[in-house]
């Protein structure tokens, strides 16, 4: 299983997920639910997801870090500001909420029990060896960093 860390960009298992998503909510009968609004809230709650994430980009651009997942060490900082103050992955929370707009774009109940799944996979083969390294990295500094700050919200 170590064969996986680090190595999908979360971006394409974004898209991954969006794509199972959508065959999902195509192939299933009967799981189309439908709201008033039901469009204008995936916008909102996909650009909200949207934001969040280009925060936590630029916040590491500002600090002059790496923001490709994929190299955890080539980090040259630990990021504690900005967005980081509230969320120790808001890159990742903000890919998330992309997906939960998609979900309720496409008004399929069943398409929600894939959000779980990418979770779960970003916690186990991208979040994990990251805070390894980052645990290696800054030591101290990141373990008081990590008491502080939530894994997503």
């Amino acid at each position: 299983m170590k064969n996986l860390e680090l190595k999908l960009p979360p971006v394409v298992l974004v898209v991954f997920a969006a794509i199972g998503m959508w065959l999902v909510s195509r192939s299933v009968l009967n799981s189309h639910v439908d709201f008033p609004g039901m469009v204008w809230w995936s916008i909102g709650v996909a650009a909200v997801g949207f934001c969040i994430g280009i925060a936590g980009v630029l916040e590491f651009t500002r600090v002059g870090t790496t923001a490709d997942p994929r190299v955890p060490d080539q980090s040259s900082h630990l990021v504690v500001s900005g967005v980081y103050r509230y969320s120790r992955n808001p890159m990742y929370l903000g890919l998330l909420l992309v997906l939960c707009g998609w979900c309720l774009f496409l008004g399929s109940s069943i398409s929600v029990l894939l959000l779980p799944a990418f979770i779960l996979y970003m916690n186990r083969f991208q979040i994990v060896p990251e805070e390894r390294f980052m645990q290696e990295k800054f030591a101290g500094s990141y373990r008081q960093y990590k008491s502080q700050v939530r894994r997503w919200i």
